[in-house]
């Protein structure tokens, strides 16, 4: 077991699992602006509240999980520093990937939910009409 290998995997780990994360949300959540525009009938500070609830979200359950599963030990050489950070940001990345896909499925299942209801009212409303007329 070699410390000062453990450590250097660590001070790499960190900020790349960070840095991951951070990318990765900033690209999500500027797109999904669109997305809460629309779920929310147009009306942006609900739209820009909620998204922002969702990527404070997104950071607390990634970074979590990039911390979780942080422990790395077993380092005799640097091949196996790099192995296990291979091993370790590849599979945090699949996992924000996945993460990722979910949220836009999250995204796309409110969009349709929301244009349901729309079309929903708007037929209540014909049928208003359509008595009253």
């Amino acid at each position: 077991m070699n410390t000062s290998l453990e450590l250097i995997a660590y001070i790499i780990y960190l900020p790349i699992a960070i840095g991951l994360t951070t990318l990765v949300s900033q690209h999500l959540f500027t797109n999904s602006k669109i997305f809460m525009l629309d779920i929310f009938h147009q009306k942006v500070e609900i739209a820009m509240a909620t998204n922002k609830l969702f990527k404070i979200g997104f950071y607390l359950l990634n970074i979590g999980f990039a911390l979780r599963i942080i422990k790395i030990s077993g380092l005799l050489e640097y091949k196996d520093l790099v192995e296990v950070l291979s091993s370790k940001i590849g599979g945090f990345s699949i996992y924000l990937g996945v993460v990722m896909i979910l949220f836009i499925l999250f995204f796309l299942k409110g969009r349709k939910a929301s244009k349901e209801n729309n079309l929903k009212m708007k037929k209540q409303e014909n049928l208003l009409k359509k008595d009253y007329s």
